[in-house]
């Protein structure tokens, strides 16, 4: 049985030169980088280098500009709640409707506090309009967030423009940009964009370790306060091996990114091509013509999304689904209902993310049983006659979704 990994969106392997990287500082080095000893100063100056090596691939003008956090959602969470606390008489927040539970769980909650949250809509491109956006911007808006890429179609929003209407507007704007990082060229020096979130375990890095990175002069206060560490930014002792992998993992991320935006988009473009020649009744999520090199999110209609993964994981292929199975029902994921994916296609979404890790010769062997997965899984199928669609496939099971 083959062992392909095409779920590099949701975590990826860390790379044995970051591990290599890492090994010291979990027995060697391992002092504490805030003591006056020789122990302290070799660390210390390891984590140095590792701030330095996060600017440069992300194009930070400082590496003071650079926090180390423990993770995406710490980042997402900091840079949402630093803002409203820096501006309390700012009580509006604008993000989209296909962000990351990360920062939509946020929302909620501030929203239950009195917040209003402003939620940009998507077409059925997964585009958002600026001109909504123009119209929501405000002395009111304490922060606006949105991802630089969606986790899961790929598509790629228009950051670098939505930050300098903000900074227009007298607006701070953030981005979590998880899924971004290492994977496209970044020169944040360049653009209005006050914060960023960086999670290390999706470039190759370990997981438990992200950044946040903070434009200089930007009005901040901390999410985690006790020791100076982080220049008294985010509290807690360094989780000195991890910053140490993070930082190998973006130097390397560098040295990969032309490889990432031609080899491995070309396994992307493969894949599709052959599932769209090979399956009726399938089509391909998203912005084509504006997203990440190594996602795409393809839409299986009239079959669950689930079963299609249970079939590919028995086949030693692991990939991911747009849908989520709660209370014993499929529910389309918030991205595909927020495009107005038909039901019966949203239902069966499944997402395979690429990494500088695949082959071709993995390609080709998801496309040897993909085609048999769909054709026999359609046969169970309550949208399906056995020779094409329903007549009425929408009503041929009810949607849980308006």
């Amino acid at each position: 049985m083959p062992d392909i990994y095409l779920d590099n969106n949701a975590t990826t392997k860390v790379d044995m030169a970051v591990v290599d990287a890492m090994l010291p500082f979990f027995t060697e080095q391992f002092g504490n980088p805030s003591s006056i000893h020789r122990f302290a100063d070799g660390v210390a100056k390891a984590i140095k280098k590792a701030r330095t090596q996060v600017q440069e691939l992300i194009g930070a003008e400082h590496d003071s500009e650079i926090i180390f956090t423990s993770c995406g959602t710490e980042s997402d969470s900091t840079a949402i709640l630093s803002a409203i606390k820096a501006q309390p008489n700012r009580k509006e927040i604008i993000t989209t409707t296909v962000e990351h539970p990360a920062i939509l769980s946020l929302c909620e909650s501030l929203e239950k506090d009195g917040y209003t949250i402003h939620r940009l809509p998507v077409d059925k491109c997964g585009r958002l309009s600026l001109e909504a956006y123009k119209n929501m911007l405000s002395d009111q808006v304490a922060i606006v967030s949105v991802m630089w890429a969606n986790n899961e179609t790929g598509t790629i929003f228009p950051v670098i423009e939505m930050a300098e209407l903000a900074s227009n507007a007298g607006v701070m704007f953030h981005t979590d940009a998880v899924q971004a990082v290492g994977k496209i060229p970044m020169m944040l020096q360049d653009t209005k964009i006050d914060m960023l979130s960086i999670s290390g375990h999706k470039l190759h890095a370990p997981k438990g370790i992200g950044v946040l990175y903070l434009r200089r002069g930007t009005r901040f206060r901390p999410l985690l306060r006790g020791g100076h560490q982080e220049r008294g930014r985010r509290a807690g002792t360094e989780n000195t091996a991890s910053i140490v992998g993070l930082g190998k993992a973006c130097e390397l991320a560098i040295e990969h990114m032309e490889y990432e935006n031609t080899k491995v988009k070309a396994m992307r473009d493969r894949l599709e091509q052959g599932i769209i020649e090979q399956i009726p009744h399938c089509f391909i999520t998203g912005d084509l013509n504006n997203r990440l090199p190594n996602t795409t999110d393809i839409a299986f209609e009239y079959i669950e999304g689930e079963a299609i993964l249970m079939l590919l994981n028995k086949a030693g292929i692991a990939a991911s689904s747009g849908s989520a199975c709660t209370s014993g029902s499929l529910e389309p994921s918030h991205v595909m209902r927020a495009m107005q994916i038909p039901y019966t296609a949203a239902h069966g979404t499944i997402r395979f993310s690429f990494s500088r890790f695949n082959t071709m010769s993995e390609v080709d062997e998801v496309l040897k049983v993909m085609p048999g997965i769909a054709a026999n899984l359609r046969k169970l199928s309550p949208y399906w006659d056995g020779n094409g669609p329903v007549a009425n496939p929408e009503q041929a099971f009810q949607p849980t979704y308006a």
